[in-house]
């Protein structure tokens, strides 16, 4: 998945163009940059790719969550449904509006799961977040049902499925938000960044203020720019953006080695019975980012993640005792350890994460082992990876 493991002339002739040209900072300098503006270039090379209206680089997909609610007005006291397994900047980006985190079962998509977020929803309920964990995608029909019937956003945190699409959308661009990260480990990379992608104008704009001390951005002197309301930084830098630029004119060539490596692994495994894959849902295509299969019980999972690293097979893992990416293990979380004061509003659904059950989530995420795709891997590297899975496995069963 990596986008940094093809690093090459194109993203040193971006950074490169930075650095000659001398400014680094994405607004103002107007005449010292001589019309170079990477990060705007950025933004419209996304909104084609996205097939979005409107796009917002932040400074990580962290950022681009907070970004993405506040525009919407989302804050303190309002509820935010979100999956039990994703990165811990789900709950995080939520909680520094003080918004509160609100989180429900996945399904055997590994994402939302309809029904439990449905059960979910409180007069106070603003938005409902599904992270396409993964490559992949929830039932977004479904979601876009619920949220549409109780009249609450629809925010897509897609950070891990650039490439991803739903019945001929691009994932991130089907609700009424999408977010992406550009860390150093995402198939686009900008070493650091993030993108809000909307098709309502008004939260695009929010979210260009907001991301930039409440700036709106009118006229060509930074200094004289007002500010309609408060706002703070999350800005992208011009040299982050520049490698991102080179990267985005690469997906294409990215998306088909991950589905070229995706595809020979996917295959080998399935002449283990025992061997079933996570559920896309009909219409969506996975990016292929990684490969996610259930075995049959949470000691076989196990077993098999053991045995995949005594025989060298690495970037796989079993996320049901991580303390990254999955409710089981986040106990600063449930026991709010916050270096500042969180309102009892946060403190009393953070203290129900102890007793709440989650045992829906258990059963998959238990029993589901997810593999990394890298880019790098020469065919004959992906074909003896995959002999090595099966028969891993097949020691396991």
């Amino acid at each position: 998945m990596p986008g940094f493991e093809l690093f090459g002339d194109l993203e040193r002739k971006q950074v490169n163009d930075v650095l000659d040209n001398g400014v680094l900072m994405r607004y103002g300098f107007d005449g010292m940059r001589k019309g170079h503006w990477k990060a705007k270039e950025l933004e419209s090379e996304l909104q084609n790719a996205f097939q979005s209206k409107h796009v917002q680089l932040v400074s990580s997909g962290t950022a681009a969550v907070s970004v993405a609610l506040a525009a919407a007005g989302v804050g303190a006291g309002d509820e935010v449904i979100m999956p039990t397994f994703t990165f811990v900047a789900s709950f995080e980006a939520i909680m520094m509006l003080g918004a509160i985190p609100v989180l429900v079962d996945v399904d055997d998509t590994l994402c939302l799961n309809p029904e439990a977020v449905e059960k979910a929803i409180t007069p106070k309920t603003k938005g409902i977040m599904v992270v396409q964990m993964c490559g992949s995608m929830g039932d977004m029909d479904a979601l876009r049902d619920v949220a549409k019937k109780h009249n609450v956003l629809l925010i897509e945190d897609a950070c891990q499925a650039i490439g991803g699409t739903y019945k001929g959308k691009p994932l991130g661009s089907i609700g009424d938000l999408g977010c992406f990260s550009f860390d150093f480990v995402k198939t686009i990379t900008c070493g650091e960044g993030g993108a809000v992608i909307t098709n309502n104008k008004e939260y695009y704009t929010n979210a260009d203020h907001y991301s930039d001390h409440g700036h709106d951005h009118v006229g060509h002197d930074r200094g004289a720019e007002t500010h309609p309301f408060l706002g703070y930084n999350f800005r992208i830098s011009e040299l982050h953006a520049a490698v991102g630029l080179a990267q985005v004119k690469r997906l294409p060539e990215f998306l088909a080695i991950q589905k070229k490596n995706f595809n020979i692994l996917r295959e080998a495994l399935t002449e283990i019975p025992e061997v079933t894959f996570r559920k896309v849902p009909e219409g969506g295509q996975e990016s292929c980012a990684f490969l996610n299969f259930f075995l049959p019980d949470v000691e076989t999972a196990q077993n098999v993640s053991k045995a995949f690293k005594e025989n060298g097979i690495d970037v796989c893992w079993n996320y049901y005792n991580n303390n990254w990416h999955y409710v089981r293990e986040w106990h600063h979380l449930k026991d709010a350890k916050s270096l500042y004061p969180l309102t009892k509003e946060i403190k009393g659904e953070l203290a129900n994460l102890k007793t709440k059950d989650f045992s829906q989530s258990d059963y998959y995420i238990s029993r589901n082992i997810s593999c990394l795709i890298k880019m790098s891997w020469t065919e004959e590297e992906v074909l003896a990876r995959a002999n090595k899975m099966v028969e891993s496995i097949k020691s396991c069963i």
